[in-house]
């Protein structure tokens, strides 16, 4: 886990462009458990909206089940990221009688992230389709639909990508195709995929009962092969020249990626056109929940529920941000990308949306398929 501090009340501090700040008299210092949405709060623009609320915020980064299984004993505030990390955290509080109180802002679908020659591969074996929208190159699109039944379906054959030809496109790769995640047993986006796959292979269904929950385990867990990347080393990794020998498809959220064009685009004035995403034919919105465990933690999530300056940024860093009735859109998203000059994908309505097993049944599979030990909830005096 990697603790992060951000500028301390009380002390002179620079912003990014030079200018000289006063002191902060009355700033409230947050401490929270956050995984993947960390960046969130790293971001300085953030930090200065929140400064001017008088919060300042001190985040331990930790896998999204880990935050849901370990204590909260001086924390003001849990943010996993997704549901089911949520409802554990939420669950435990209640048996303790312990405060929680949860706030949602934004979402972010489930992706995977991958190298135009391995989406074109995919597409010559018929797997992938361009998922066009205003502002795409049709010679060079960013954005791919995949076919997740056939995909799963390959991976658990033991195809390996020289097995459907990744040479024509100038690279060579012998290893097995799969969509590389984080740990299971401590990643919310591993967790979900988990979930996704066990959708698919289960007839677009989910698994009800024990017997069944056991049976779609053993039969995906030979696909939903797994380094252990540490979570926020995911996305990095896609980043860097390495990744693409390392891990070809990775899978992310897509504010990730989005974020990541929006950088290139203002660094060198253009998108990466080699990095693309496949959106799965089969899919699932994440949604983060921001949990208050005191008083003090609750009027962040109401700012980040409100706010239109953080809502704003949230939507700037890639987000999908909640409307006013509490829905996701991505109208304004989409809006924001092309006047950055980023193609914005198109929607697809005949997309299945897939559905997580109930919490007991989803945390026996992630068990089952990752080999997880089971949960070390610390003993915590409630707050």
């Amino acid at each position: 886990m990697t603790a992060l501090a951000f500028p301390v009340a009380g002390l002179l501090a620079l912003t990014a462009g030079g200018h000289l700040l006063l002191p902060f008299d009355g700033v409230t210092t947050l401490e929270g458990k956050i995984a993947s949405k960390s960046e969130f709060f790293e971001d300085e623009k953030v930090q200065r909206i929140l400064m001017k609320h008088g919060i300042r915020v001190h985040i331990t980064r930790m896998g999204s089940r880990d935050i849901a299984t370990t204590g909260f004993d001086g924390y003001d505030f849990a943010f996993p990221s997704g549901q089911p990390a949520a409802d554990m955290i939420k669950n435990d509080r209640k048996s303790k009688n312990a405060y929680a109180k949860g706030h949602s802002a934004f979402v972010s679908p489930i992706v995977l992230a991958t190298y135009r020659e391995y989406a074109e591969t995919l597409r010559d074996n018929g797997l992938a389709r361009p998922r066009q929208g205003i502002g795409a190159d049709e010679n060079s699109p960013l954005y791919y639909t995949l076919n997740m039944k056939r995909f799963i379906g390959l991976s658990a054959g033991g195809k390996k990508w020289s097995d459907i030809g990744i040479e024509k496109h100038r690279t060579t790769n012998g290893n097995r195709i799969l969509a590389q995640t984080s740990n299971i047993c401590e990643a919310n986006h591993a967790g979900t995929y988990l979930g996704l796959v066990a959708f698919v292979e289960n007839g677009n269904s989910v698994p009800t009962d024990n017997a069944a929950a056991d049976r779609v385990a053993r039969m995906i867990k030979p696909t939903l092969v797994s380094q252990g990347l540490p979570s926020e080393q995911m996305f990095k990794t896609y980043e860097v020249p390495e990744g693409k020998g390392l891990a070809p498809i990775v899978v992310v959220y897509e504010h990730q990626y989005f974020a990541y064009q929006i950088r290139q685009r203002q660094q060198t004035g253009k998108p990466d056109s080699q990095r693309v995403l496949l959106y799965p034919s089969t899919q699932f919105l994440t949604e983060p929940e921001y949990i208050a465990l005191t008083p003090k933690g609750d009027r962040l999530g109401e700012l980040l529920a409100s706010d239109g300056q953080l809502q704003r940024r949230a939507m700037e860093l890639g987000f999908r941000v909640l409307d006013s009735s509490g829905k996701a859109t991505s109208t304004e998203l989409y809006r924001f990308l092309e006047d950055q000059g980023i193609p914005a994908p198109a929607s697809a309505a005949d997309d299945t949306k897939a559905t997580l097993p109930s919490l007991p049944l989803l945390e026996r599979m992630i068990t089952s398929v990752g080999d997880c030990p089971p949960p070390n909830q610390t003993p915590e005096t409630s707050s």
